[in-house]
């Protein structure tokens, strides 16, 4: 018998603030300086989030990309004008110039390619001011003491184990959004664009057709966070925002399973919060 649980309630009333702070929505009037702000290069989407010095979540905005792949900067040029786009509009709806930003890596992508990271910032006009794995990130919005944190992007699962606060292992392995867009793509004769609309708009209706895709996930977080079948799992990122989903994985993994709203805006926010330490 599997369980599904819910999050804090504090996380729960955050993530519907972090909602409502955009996309490209104008900020509350109550935050507090300093601002920090957090970028998420993304396989299908960037993500521009700023939160203010107590962490509260004051503006977010996204804008579709192909420049990053798996983790992997393939399209330098094309990322930096993406993030540098994000920051003009964040700076015109802020009223302020944004110098600085933290971003993010899979956690199976090697030094020289996180570094890629770093300097699409830097070529955006961002100093970066930290540079973490997208577990490690997650968590920092989360604050899980006792678990096993999965952050499902577009080409990849990263699995973080989490004991007494620590990370004590991290991974990453191939299989996330883009694959589950393959797959409901084949099966219904249409292109990768309009599967990924329609997994977003309409996913619950075609879970029978997503089952394999969402059970390879399920396999890299077994393969990933084997010695931590004990601990529950914490589903974040965009790829599996399909009602349903969450079910299919606790089934599949006999275990807790913890989904959460807005689940795409954790890890931007928690790159964001990172800065705060």
């Amino acid at each position: 018998m599997t369980l599904r649980l819910a999050p804090a309630p504090a996380l729960a009333e955050f993530l519907e603030r972090a909602a409502a702070s955009g996309l490209a929505a104008s900020p509350a009037d109550d935050w507090s300086e300093p601002l920090h702000c957090g970028v998420d290069l993304g396989t299908a989407t960037i993500v521009l989030a700023v939160v203010d010095s107590a962490g509260d979540p004051v503006y977010c905005d996204a804008v579709a990309s192909a420049a990053v792949r798996d983790g992997v900067v393939v399209d330098f040029h094309g990322a930096a004008e993406l993030v540098a786009r994000l920051k003009e509009r964040a700076e015109d709806v802020l009223g302020r110039t944004l110098e600085e930003a933290a971003t993010a890596y899979p956690p199976g992508v090697g030094a020289n390619e996180s570094r890629a990271c770093q300097f699409v910032l830097e070529r955006a006009g961002l100093d970066c001011t930290e540079l973490i794995d997208e577990v490690s990130a997650a968590n920092a919005l989360l604050g899980v003491k006792e678990g096993v944190v999965v952050d499902v992007g577009g080409g990849s699962t990263g699995v973080g184990i989490i004991r007494g606060g620590l990370l004590i292992d991290v991974g990453d392995l191939p299989g996330g959004g883009h694959h589950l867009n393959l797959i409901l793509a084949g099966a219904l004769g249409i292109g990768i664009e309009e599967a990924e609309q329609l997994k977003r708009e309409e996913g619950a209706a075609y879970l029978h057709v997503l089952r394999p895709g969402l059970e390879r996930v399920a396999t890299n977080i077994e393969r990933l966070s084997r010695g931590a079948k004990d601990l529950p799992v914490h589903l974040v990122g965009g790829a599996l925002m399909i009602r349903g989903a969450g079910d299919v994985i606790a089934q599949y993994l006999e275990r807790p399973v913890v989904e959460y709203p807005h689940a795409l805006l954790i890890t931007p926010f928690g790159i964001a919060r990172s800065c705060l330490s």
